[in-house]
């Protein structure tokens, strides 16, 4: 299977937000089958970086792995109630696992911040201190990991 977490990291350094970072690296990968094209991804994306929109909400590599993981293995009906308790179980379940290797899943609590601390709309500047002091790139790698090791289990597993 391909290093998604490798080519999400990669994504991220070239300027793209943690939520377009995740979602780019699956959606590149035409054997992951996601159904959207790059560009369709990123754009869908591109309001979920910085905890929403630099609200520092929930994590947007967690947003993008949440985009991903719909993308795969949603439902499509509305009535389909055995659908979304199932999608929402496995989205549960990989977020829990994505908190227990970094404590959360809000983008504040990962970065250290105080509620509306950093939340002005205009994105800092990429720099290398940006680089140098932000946990982004360890939370996009973890997301898209989470999300390479489901991918990996379910292929194991006929029953999914």
């Amino acid at each position: 299977m391909k290093d998604h977490a490798s080519r999400a990291v990669e994504l991220f350094f070239e300027g793209y937000n943690c939520a377009q970072s995740v979602l780019g690296a699956f959606a590149e990968d035409p054997e992951v089958g996601l159904g959207m094209d790059f560009r369709t991804a990123v754009r869908a994306a591109s309001g979920l970086g910085g905890g929403l929109s630099r609200q520092r909400e929930l994590c947007g590599a967690i947003n993008g792995m949440c985009i991903a993981s719909g993308m795969l293995f949603g439902y499509d009906e509305a009535g389909d109630t055995e659908g979304k308790k199932r999608l929402y179980a496995d989205i549960q379940r990989l977020c829990a696992e994505f908190r227990g290797i970094n404590g959360s899943i809000v983008c504040r609590d990962l970065l250290g911040a105080r509620k509306g601390q950093d939340t002005a709309p205009a994105p800092d500047a990429r720099t290398a201190e940006y680089y140098r002091t932000r946990p982004c790139a360890k939370m996009i790698h973890d997301a898209a990991q989470v999300l390479d090791k489901e991918l990996t289990r379910r292929a194991g597993d006929t029953s999914c």
